[in-house]
C-alpha cells in the first residue's frame, strides 16, 4: 500500500476520506443530502501496491513530439521516439514511430521503425522497418527486414542489411 508519509516528506493521519484508507465506503453530506460512494478495495493492476504510478522500466525513455510541434537538432539516449509533429534531426535510438500526420527529416539509426507518416533522409533500421498504408519513406534506406502495407510508399537508395552485415565484414577484415 502506498504510505502517505512518503509523499512530500510529510506524515498525514489517515481519514475515511483518504483514497489510501482501508475503508471501502466514503460518505459526504451536502445540504441535508447524504451521498455514499463505494470505492473498490483493489487498485488497478497497472498501479504497484508499493510505489506510486511511474513510467515502467519496460518502456524506457520515451520522447513524444506532439501535433503542431517542430523539433530540430540531435536526439540521444531515447529508447522510443514518437513523432506526431515535425522533426528535423539526427537520432540513434531503439524504436521510432511516425504517426500519420508526423514527418521526420534527417538521419536515423534505429532497431525498429513504424512509419505511418513521412520519413525523408538516411534511415538505417537494424531489425525491422514497417511502412503502413499511409506511410512514405524516401532517401537512403538500409533495413534488416521490411514490411510494407498495401498503399505504403518506399523510394530511394535501398539496401538489405541494417548495419549488422557491414559491421561483421569490417570486424573480419580488421
Amino acid at each position: 500500500m502506498l504510505r502517505s508519509e512518503s509523499l512530500f516528506g510529510k506524515r498525514e493521519t489517515s481519514s475515511t476520506n483518504s483514497p489510501f484508507s482501508s475503508a471501502g465506503n466514503v460518505s459526504s453530506s451536502t445540504g441535508g443530502n447524504v451521498t455514499s460512494v463505494n470505492k473498490p478495495t483493489q487498485y488497478p493492476s497497472s498501479v504497484s501496491s508499493t510505489t506510486a504510478p511511474a513510467a515502467t522500466e519496460e518502456s524506457g525513455s520515451k520522447l513524444t513530439v506532439g501535433p503542431n510541434i517542430k523539433v530540430k537538432g540531435e536526439i540521444e539516449d531515447c529508447d522510443t521516439l514518437v513523432v506526431e509533429g515535425k522533426v528535423q534531426a539526427t537520432i540513434n535510438c531503439r524504436v521510432v514511430q511516425i504517426a500519420e500526420r508526423g514527418a521526420f527529416k534527417g538521419s536515423a539509426e534505429i532497431d525498429l521503425a513504424e512509419i505511418r507518416g513521412e520519413f525523408d533522409g538516411d534511415l538505417t533500421v537494424r531489425q525491422k522497418l514497417v511502412i503502413y498504408s499511409s506511410g512514405k519513406v524516401t532517401g537512403k534506406i538500409r533495413y534488416g527486414k521490411l514490411v510494407i502495407e498495401e498503399g505504403g510508399q518506399l523510394a530511394g537508395d535501398l539496401q538489405v542489411g541494417g548495419g549488422h552485415e557491414q559491421k561483421d565484414l569490417l570486424q573480419k577484415t580488421a
